[in-house]
């Protein structure tokens, strides 16, 4: 049922220090939208639908963690203005309008609401400012250096497990977990230069500039990644790459007995460590039947 009651409206705002491409890409994305709408601790989104575009819909179930309560909130979009602005209106007929104000490297957010007569000013301030809050935090953190570490035994001798974690052909089968068009360019010696790259579906190539930092054959690798490739372009200085240029993935191969654990070790930042979380694993599963059901 529509709300006709006159409210006044409400302001909040927040300055992040992250590029305004970056905040609407995760004030917008549902992968993002999970993981930073939530006013405390004890409540979160579990899942969450964004039709971004004018008369386009958007879901996000909210509950508490306990399970005790829940609600979706729902709207359509009235306007949308990439970088710049979104508007919508909410189930109940009250407006919301966000703001997005690029200074550089920091984003100034400013959202205002309509208020619900229902609940006092004051609460509805202090639940969206925390909203708000929570999501500052989760971009900015997402670019702080993490290094993951992941290890697996594998029933076979190092330089096994080497050889077929480099062979070009085997290589793109075990790192079809991360893409289904990975590959790679280059050499593998110790100072050479070497592109990581994929095909995405409109057929442009994009990846990584990466230089081999050591290579001890059947001991150890280290990657030394330097930039992006973007529509086949090499990028290695500016915004987009200074976060994580210089980011090392580093592999070990420890044999005892005939057997080699097999270690990783990548720098990245959190914003990947839920993805790197659920693929790597996988990739080392894959790498271990490979080697151990070759012949």
């Amino acid at each position: 049922m529509e709300n006709t009651a006159k409210t006044s409206p409400i302001t909040i705002g927040a300055s992040i220090q992250a590029p305004v491409e970056k905040v609407w890409q995760f004030w917008t994305e549902p992968q993002h939208i999970t993981r930073w709408n939530n006013a405390s601790e004890d409540w979160h989104t579990p899942r969450a639908e964004n039709d971004l575009q004018v008369g386009g819909k958007f879901s996000s179930r909210m509950e508490a963690k306990d399970g005790s309560m829940g609600f979706d909130f729902n709207g359509t979009y009235t306007d949308v203005q990439e970088h710049k602005r979104i508007a919508y209106t909410l189930e109940d007929g009250r407006k919301v309008e966000i703001r997005f104000e690029s200074e550089g490297e920091e984003t100034r957010v400013t959202e205002s609401f309509e208020a619900d007569p229902s609940h006092s000013a004051e609460m509805q301030q202090t639940g969206w400012q925390a909203i708000l809050d929570n999501f500052k935090k989760y971009v900015e953190e997402s670019s702080k250096p993490v290094t993951l570490h992941y290890d697996i035994s594998i029933a076979a001798p190092a330089d096994k497990v080497y050889r077929t974690m480099l062979d070009p052909e085997q290589y793109k089968a075990w790192t079809a977990v991360f893409h289904p068009t990975s590959h790679y360019k280059g050499s593998w010696e110790k100072g050479a230069k070497i592109l990581f790259l994929g095909i995405d579906e409109d057929g442009k190539v994009g990846g990584m500039v990466s230089r081999i930092k050591e290579n001890i054959p059947n001991q150890f690798i280290s990657i030394e990644h330097l930039g992006l490739v973007q529509n086949g372009n090499e990028i290695t200085s500016g915004p987009e790459v200074a976060g994580w240029a210089g980011a090392l993935e580093n592999y070990t191969f420890t044999e005892a007995e005939g057997e080699t654990v097999l270690a990783v070790d990548v720098d990245t930042n959190q914003e990947y460590e839920a993805y790197f979380a659920e693929t790597w694993p996988k990739a080392l599963q894959k790498i271990k039947e490979m080697c151990e059901t070759e012949s």
